[in-house]
């Protein structure tokens, strides 16, 4: 009895001593927004969100939804929506989710940026850091909107061209959510608004100098690099922000936002790009391996410590070891999932080695030995029958095929052909020896800019006509034609003398040289071009190859701008696109 007594008394003591801790609830430890006051790494935080929603920190591979790829993921929701499956509420291509989300952290941003203490013992450090934040802000908002435009913006049954609705505030939970659509005009204008006030805020580039700019005279050079300098390199700066408002003006000017065909649309979008380009030192600073900016050579310098780039990359993501690419990309028989199939299609539209298309009498094509003397660039971006890639020959003939034959394994080509550019040769697939290497993701690219002025400058200007600029669209198709690899003096580019000729010459090479980093889905859109070209590839027997449809693209032509997403159609009523 005694010992029992005893054993009860420890429990009673026990549980009478673990009350507070055991039995009552733990402090709560979430972050609000007052931590950002004292905090100024947390506050960071709420803009850095913005940062990792860029649809750019990744490749979407959209191609497979067009004439210039199919996947063969059978699970793919971009075959379903290329298939005839694409609707509001099913809609691979969505932005407004990612991008409102986005616009909503920079709103509270600004709304809080002035109150934070950035540096609480150094005065002029707080104003540094003030400023760039906002500045980036204001450059991020506008690209989120921007994204928001190109996926979302069209016309409604009245009408009207429409875009999105424009919120610039920080939302509460009594705030008014059924904000309607404003036009396509009033969130242009609202693009080139915020670009202006984060141009205000921000150096051109982050590097660190050796004297102040007269803007932030007294304030010490140690402090000024701190802020400015070369460690903050991949963050938002002024030259990211005048690419921005180049990619904003093409937009606006394109077929499919502006069908009257306003030249003064047209013009502004050549001059915005050619304020970029003129930075950079005109067609002087077009950089010889642009085209190959992803290989081991060009990739392997650069050091993410010093945000060092080459000198393509106006604006890239952050380097990362990895395998992915190569994994879902590669061949079969390098243990890859062969995900990307580059179309028939695409195959022809690089021309020959002396630049005429296949098409073209004086090209000198064989259809019986299809890809010899062709454009260097279709051997550096697809891989076809009997080339070799990570010092393998890879076979997609169906005479004594192997795994990389059309069809043969659920990884295996479609079209006879596999994705080459992008990818690593020296990434290692094999499970008893995997390696991995160097990858960043692209932001922008100054070829994107140089096709961006080529094709407002042609349409403001003609082929010969140089603007400010002291170059035509001619020059610039000129000189990446000469990159690529094409014979001098290129005869066929010379012997087009009219605009509609050099346009379709600028759409395609922008569509070779922009192949695979996401432009061609929504290129296609805004030129109003064909939606509906069936994809197409190659079986290869006995040295025969026979050109064979894969994969029909069931589009309608109100598809040439997305849809508003059904759940925010019912919750806000907001007016949908027509034919959606």
């Amino acid at each position: 009895m005694c010992k029992k007594i005893l054993v009860l008394v420890v429990i009673g003591m026990l549980f009478a001593g673990c009350k507070k801790n055991i039995l009552s609830p733990l402090d709560d430890n979430h972050r609000t927004l007052e931590d950002i006051y004292k905090d100024p790494y947390f506050a960071e935080g709420i803009l850095m969100n913005a940062y990792t929603r860029l649809p750019t920190n990744g490749y979407s591979f959209s191609e497979v939804a067009t004439d210039d790829a199919v996947t063969n993921d059978k699970g793919s929701q971009l075959l379903y929506m290329a298939t005839g499956a694409w609707s509001a509420a099913n809609n691979p291509m969505d932005q407004w989710n990612n991008s409102y989300t986005a616009i909503m952290y920079v709103n509270l941003f600004l709304r809080e940026v002035d109150s934070v203490n950035w540096f609480s013992t150094n005065k002029d450090l707080r104003v540094l850091f003030n400023d760039r934040l906002k500045g980036e802000a204001y450059g991020l908002r506008a690209l989120f909107l921007l994204n928001l435009l190109q996926a979302h913006a069209g016309y409604s049954a009245s009408g009207e061209l429409l875009g999105v609705p424009i919120i610039t505030e920080a939302l509460e939970p009594n705030s008014d959510f059924s904000k309607q659509r404003n036009t396509f005009a009033e969130c242009i204008q609202q693009i080139y608004t915020d670009l202006a006030e984060a141009e205000k805020y921000l150096p051109l580039d982050y590097a660190n100098v050796g004297q102040v700019p007269s803007k932030y005279s007294g304030i010490k050079l140690e402090d000024y690099n701190r802020v400015f300098g070369n460690f903050n390199r991949q963050r938002v700066s002024a030259r990211i922000v005048k690419a921005i408002r180049a990619k904003a003006a093409l937009l606006a000017a394109s077929p499919a936002y502006n069908p009257q065909g306003d030249m003064v649309k047209w013009e502004a979008a050549a001059n915005y790009a050619g304020e970029v380009l003129k930075l950079n030192g005109g067609l002087n600073g077009l950089d010889p391996q642009g085209g190959l900016f992803y290989t081991a050579n060009n990739v392997n310098p650069l050091n993410l410590e010093t945000g060092v780039d080459q000198k393509e990359m106006l604006w890239r993501g952050s380097i990362v070891q990895s395998n992915n690419l190569e994994q879902n990309n590669f061949p079969p028989t390098l243990f890859g999932n062969g995900r990307v199939n580059p179309t028939q299609n695409l195959v022809d539209a690089f021309p020959m080695s002396n630049g005429y298309p296949i098409s073209d009498p004086a090209s000198g094509y064989v259809a019986t030995d299809p890809y010899a003397n062709r454009d260097p660039r279709l051997r550096n971006y697809i891989l076809v029958n009997g080339r070799t890639i990570s010092n393998k020959t890879i076979w997609t003939k169906t005479d004594n095929p192997t795994n990389d034959a059309v069809n043969v394994l659920p990884t295996s080509t479609r079209t006879g052909y596999y994705l080459r550019k992008l990818m690593r040769e020296d990434v290692n697939l094999n499970p008893t020896s995997t390696s991995v290497q160097k990858h960043y993701p692209v932001h922008i690219r100054y070829t994107e800019i140089f096709l961006a002025y080529a094709e407002a400058a042609n349409e403001a200007w003609g082929p010969e006509g140089t603007g400010s600029y002291g170059y035509s669209a001619r020059d610039v198709i000129a000189a990446i034609r000469k990159r690529a690899g094409i014979t001098q003096p290129d005869n066929y580019q010379v012997s087009i003398t009219t605009k509609e000729g050099m346009r379709q010459l600028i759409r395609n090479e922008r569509r070779l040289e922009l192949s695979f980093e996401g432009f061609r889905f929504w290129d296609l859109r805004r030129w109003k071009e064909n939606l509906t070209e069936q994809a197409k590839g190659v079986m290869i027997t006995n040295n025969t190859y026979n050109v064979q449809p894969v994969e029909n693209r069931q589009y309608s032509d109100f598809m040439y701008y997305g849809p508003i997403t059904i759940t925010e159609v019912m919750k806000a009523n907001l007016q949908q696109n027509k034919g959606w």
